[in-house]
């Protein structure tokens, strides 16, 4: 699991309530007395599993210190519409000038665990692991792929320097001059000074059997069908780990599960996910 740096995470806060002119709510200005006070509540609006929910004091905080927040649902807990997620007391000018930041926050992040939790429930009983990718929205993925393991996934590399990761336009610009697969792992062996894992992938059988004779980490089945996979498997034996990928959904997702693969990577856990809805309601 990849936790967000303290500076980065307050970074990302900034950023946010800066977007927002969090301290020019001309609205509430208008309307709201300085010194009036009172208290909030973040209510689920969905039924899903609510992820980040530690950010919330953060962006309240950083708004305004002497906002007092209790949280009253664990991470991870499944919640439901009408629950309390949160008590927020104080100032009511804060309150309102941090209220959608956090439900921005809330809301997308516990969007992504809930849609993570799905795809793991589907292929519960098998060997199977639900993975993540570099499918991220700019500056937000270390929050995204922190959701996608309080869903229940687990983590693909973090970026370009935490792994290697050898795709088709990798092969395709060093087949030109005739390198084949097996060479291409060797080189990429060869440059692995840090001893980084090493995954290629691969669109056929007939390259998963070259892939297999190297010393790679992980093969990765792109776009392959069902009995392909089927096939790759069986050969393989155990003897290094498969990872699916390409457009598998929710209808297709077990019975890719069920060729014995050991990852299946989903871009959708993160680049099209729907968010669970909140609201703050202030108590009248």
């Amino acid at each position: 699991m990849y936790k967000e740096p303290q500076e980065q995470l307050e970074s990302i806060i900034r950023l946010a309530l800066e977007e927002d002119a969090c301290q020019n709510d001309i609205t509430s200005n208008a309307l709201i007395s300085p010194q009036q006070h009172g208290t909030a509540f973040i209510i689920a609006k969905g039924e899903g599993i609510l992820a980040c929910s530690s950010i919330i004091s953060p962006i309240f905080h950083t708004v305004d210190y002497f906002l007092k927040v209790n949280l009253l649902q664990k991470e991870g807990n499944r919640v439901k519409a009408d629950d309390i997620v949160a008590e927020i007391t104080g100032n009511l000018k804060s309150i309102l000038a941090a209220e959608r930041t956090v439900l921005n926050f809330l809301s997308h992040l516990s969007g992504i665990a809930t849609q993570t939790a799905t795809y793991v429930e589907n292929i519960k009983g098998t060997k199977a692991a639900i993975r993540d990718t570099r499918k991220t929205m700019p500056g937000m993925r270390l929050l995204e792929k922190y959701a996608v393991t309080v869903g229940g996934g687990v983590n693909h590399r973090l970026n370009l320097a935490d792994g290697m990761l050898i795709k088709d336009n990798h092969i395709a610009s060093l087949k030109k001059d005739d390198v084949t697969l097996t060479e291409i792992i060797d080189i990429a062996r060869q440059n692995n000074s840090e001893d980084k894992v090493i995954e290629i992938e691969v669109n056929t059988v007939d390259e998963a059997l070259e892939a297999l004779k190297t010393n790679v980490n992980i093969i990765m089945l792109d776009n392959m069908s069902i009995e392909d996979m089927k096939t790759v498997v069986a050969i393989c034996g155990g003897k290094v780990k498969l990872e699916a990928s390409g457009g598998i959904n929710l209808q297709k997702i077990r019975e890719v599960a069920l060729t014995g693969v050991d990852y299946i990577s989903i871009g959708a856990l993160t680049h099209s996910v729907k968010a669970l809805d909140f609201s703050l309601e202030i108590e009248a």
